[in-house]
């Protein structure tokens, strides 16, 4: 599977969102990998002072992962393919 990482604007003031957004990816990338398409919700970075959060996955598409942020009722963002360098 690729990383993809997806931006999305964030107001300060809603922040508390944050978590609650984060749950609704993972819950949506659990349902689709039950459906078939593998999608793996992987971590969230809010930085309060660029107002962003940055919700990290695997899938085998773009559009997966698109269809993940649309199942979570999250605004649309930028998607970008990314290498992940780990621990």
């Amino acid at each position: 599977m690729t990383a993809f990482l997806v931006e999305l604007y964030v107001a300060q003031s809603n922040a508390g969102s944050v978590r609650r957004d984060a749950d609704r990816a993972r819950l949506a990338a659990e349902a689709m990998s039950r459906e078939g398409t593998p999608v793996r919700y992987l971590q969230s970075i809010f930085v309060p002072a660029d107002e962003t959060c940055f919700h990290l996955c695997e899938a085998g598409s773009e559009d997966a992962v698109r269809e993940v942020i649309r199942r979570a009722d999250l605004s649309s963002g930028r998607v970008s393919e990314v290498v992940a360098v780990g621990q």
